[in-house]
C-alpha cells in the first residue's frame, strides 16, 4: 500500500530454546499511531529491538517505507526515531548541545541541523532552556528533550517506549500534544505503555502480544466489540429487589448480567451497549420503586486488555 510506512512480516525469535516472538505481523500506516500492549514478557521489547535494528530476527522482515531494516546499508535506519524508556540523554552538556550530537549521528550539520534543533525544541516546549544541561532538568523536561532527539533527523516513524513513566500530569499532556501534532503532520507512531488510558487517547489502532503471538490486531471500537458487555449500570434502591422483578430484568433487551449487593438493594448490570441504559432504568423506576442513585460506565481498552490476557501476575 502506498500509505504503508512499516511492514512487519513473520517476525521470530528463540532464546535458550525459548520462542520470545512467534511469526509476529503488522503493518504501520502514514498519520496512523499503533498501540503495541502486552504483558510482561509477552515479547514487546524484543519486537521493537527487532524493528530497529537493534536485534537481529530468526525469521522474518521489517520494511520500512519499504526498505529493509535487515539490509546492510542504514537507509531505513534514518527513516526511524526511537524514545527508549531509559534516557539516552547527556546530562553535563546543554540540551542543544545533546540534539546537535544527535544530529551528528544521523549526518546532519551546518544551518540544516541549526535549524533541525530549533524546531524539535519549540515542538517539546524547550526554547527557553536550549542553553541549560539536563541536569538541572526536571524528570518531565528530560523526557520531552528525549522526544525530540529522537526527532531530530525528521524520521516517518517514531516509536515511543514508555515515555511517560514517573512524570507529573502536566508533563504526560505536554507529550500527548506533542505526538497528536506529529501525527496530523502524517507521521506514523509505535506507542508502548502500561497505562492504558494513554492508549485509549492516542491510538487508533491497537496491537495486543501475548507470549510472543499477537492475538488482537485491530481499531479500540472492533476490540470492544469482542466484550459481552459494552457498558455498566450501578443502581441503588430504596428497598429490596423481588426475586419476579430481578427475573424480568434479566429478561429486558440489552442486559447480559446481573449482580446483587447490600441486601438486594444495590444492583450491578452489565449492558451490550451504553443505549441500554436509560430503558432499563424506566423499567425498574415503574417496577422496582424509588432509586436512590445510579450511575453507568463504558467499557475500556483495560478492560479488554484484561479479558484477553488474563489477570493473574506476569514476572
Amino acid at each position: 500500500m502506498a500509505n504503508t510506512v512499516l511492514e512487519v512480516k513473520q517476525l521470530c525469535k528463540t532464546f535458550a530454546q525459548r520462542t520470545v516472538v512467534d511469526h509476529v505481523s503488522f503493518q504501520v500506516h502514514v498519520g496512523q499511531t499503533i498501540g503495541l500492549l502486552g504483558p510482561n514478557g509477552a515479547g514487546k521489547s524484543t519486537t521493537v529491538n527487532m524493528i530497529c535494528g537493534l536485534l537481529k530476527a530468526d525469521q522474518g522482515e521489517v520494511l520500512l517505507a519499504g526498505e529493509s531494516m535487515f539490509a546492510t546499508n542504514n537507509k531505513a535506519k534514518s527513516l526511524l526515531g526511537l524514545v527508549p524508556q531509559d534516557l539516552a540523554l547527556i546530562d553535563d552538556i546543554s540540551a542543544r548541545e545533546n540534539l546537535k550530537l544527535f544530529g551528528a549521528l544521523y549526518g546532519l550539520s551546518g544551518g540544516i541541523l541549526r535549524q533541525r534543533c530549533d524546531i524539535v525544541l519549540d515542538m517539546v516546549g524547550l526554547t527557553e532552556r536550549a542553553k541549560d544541561k539536563p541536569a538541572s532538568f526536571s524528570g518531565g523536561m528530560k523526557r520531552r528533550l528525549n522526544i525530540a532527539a529522537a526527532l531530530i533527523h525528521d524520521p516517518q516513524l517514531l516509536i515511543l517506549d514508555e515515555p511517560t513513566v514517573g512524570i507529573d500530569p502536566q508533563s504526560r499532556n505536554a507529550i500527548f500534544e506533542t505526538l497528536e501534532i506529529l501525527k496530523s503532520q502524517g507521521r506514523a507512531l509505535i506507542y508502548t505503555s502500561h497505562y492504558m488510558e494513554e492508549v485509549e487517547r492516542l491510538a487508533d489502532h491497537i496491537v495486543i502480544m501475548d507470549h510472543g503471538k499477537v492475538i488482537a490486531n485491530e481499531t479500540p471500537a472492533e476490540l470492544l466489540r469482542r466484550l459481552p458487555a459494552q457498558a455498566a449500570l450501578h443502581v441503588c434502591l430504596q428497598g429490596p429487589i423481588s426475586p419476579f422483578i430481578l427475573e424480568q430484568l434479566k429478561q429486558q433487551m440489552g442486559v447480559t448480567e446481573l449482580a446483587l449487593a447490600d441486601a438486594n438493594k444495590t444492583l450491578e448490570i452489565a449492558l451490550q451497549t451504553q443505549e441500554s441504559a436509560l430503558p432499563v432504568l424506566n423499567f425498574l423506576r415503574q417496577v422496582a420503586g424509588e432509586i436512590t442513585h445510579f450511575s453507568t460506565a463504558k467499557s475500556k481498552l483495560e478492560d479488554v486488555f484484561l479479558s484477553l490476557t488474563g489477570r493473574s501476575l506476569r514476572d
